[in-house]
């Protein structure tokens, strides 16, 4: 027997049932489900210290489980002294097993650590099904060591469906108990 992360089974077994009753669809393949999660990390202080790249790329790749790729800029910019080609943020794109693997630590383990935390607001959601937002402090992932950390970054985490409408989505997410706020 193969292994299958606990949010797929969740999926393939429960959210596709009740979003299909729920919405009334006439075809399985109109049930929305989760493309990818985007996780991006600008590193402004990178501009004066090169190695905050690495440690960001590091710190990624261990939050993520899958390599992180550093981006460059595409311009100049005399006021930030920034050049055209420095690397300046660090992204991955998950999709399949691990996207299901992160979303399951991401709502379980990693967001309940928030200091203060009452939920995401839903105001991240884009017209088009996909929802955005944003991390404070890389250090709420359970596989960050707080003594190795050099610098609290923030990330942006996005959630691509390929649902058509912002409810759909909506329903999606909180079909995996991902924790809205409730105003």
């Amino acid at each position: 027997m193969t292994y299958v992360p606990n949010f797929k089974k969740v999926y393939t077994d429960q959210i596709r049932q009740d979003l299909k009753k729920r919405f009334e669809y006439s075809s399985d393949m109109q049930i929305p489900k989760i493309e990818k999660i985007c996780l991006n990390q600008g590193v402004g202080k990178a501009v004066a210290d090169k190695k905050m790249i690495d440690y960001s790329v590091e710190e990624m790749t261990m939050i993520s489980g899958q390599k992180a790729v550093a981006c460059t800029s595409t311009k100049d910019i005399s006021n930030f002294k920034l050049r055209k080609g420095m690397p300046i943020a660090v992204k991955v794109t998950l999709r399949g097993d691990k996207m299901y693997e992160f979303l399951e630590r991401l709502i379980v383990a990693a967001l309940p650590r928030t200091r203060d935390f009452r939920g995401v607001k839903s105001g991240g959601f884009d017209g088009r099904g996909n929802f955005t937002f944003g991390i404070k402090e890389q250090i709420i992932f359970p596989e960050i060591d707080i003594d190795k950390v050099k610098n609290i970054n923030g990330m942006d985490v996005t959630l691509v469906t390929t649902a058509k409408t912002d409810e759909e989505a909506k329903a999606l997410l909180e079909g995996f108990g991902f924790p809205f706020t409730k105003n």
